[in-house]
């Protein structure tokens, strides 16, 4: 019974750790039909944001494409709270999640003046168990932060606190 059981679970941890490389690593993808909470959040995300790196002194660049409504959500939050954001189109973007070019500043560290030099962000909001779960991970210089969140009577509620990845 024991061996069954590391027989399936073996494989199966082993596919949650498998990453590419390729541009759809990153982006939204919760079908647009239940795409109703994007604009909360895109806003709690920045919320979150605001917590860890100051605005108005802080930019950061944008490694992929936004066509979605969060990510054009999560642009206009992040403009409207006081960051520079550099948005890089899917042609040049060569710097991936992990590289010491993007490593995160000092909170306070001033960028402006510093083109390309801004902290590399990337979202990722995609549904893990079913239809009603809803999951932000924001992919920040060397770091991650992600929420849960679940959908329920018509409004969305928070399923747990930040975490953050170092």
């Amino acid at each position: 019974m024991r061996q069954l059981i590391l027989t399936v679970l073996f494989p199966s941890c082993l596919a949650g750790c498998a990453t590419t490389n390729s541009d759809n690593t990153y982006g939204n993808f919760i079908p647009q039909p239940l795409a109703l909470y994007d604009r909360e959040l895109a806003e709690d995300a920045v919320k979150r944001l605001s917590a860890v790196y100051p605005p108005a002194i802080t930019r950061f660049d944008l490694n992929q494409a936004t066509p979605d409504i969060f990510g054009k959500a999560l642009v206009e939050s992040l403009r409207n709270k006081g960051y520079a954001l550099l948005e890089l189109s899917p042609s040049t973007t060569s710097s991936k999640i992990g590289s010491t070019d993007n490593a995160a500043p000092n909170p306070g560290e001033n960028l402006a003046g510093q083109p390309g030099k801004g902290i590399s962000i990337t979202y990722v909001l995609d549904m893990p168990i079913n239809p009603g779960w809803y999951r932000v991970t924001l992919f920040v210089g060397q770091q991650s932060f992600t929420r849960a969140y679940l959908a329920q009577d018509g409004s969305l509620h928070p399923a747990g606190a930040w975490v953050r990845k170092e």
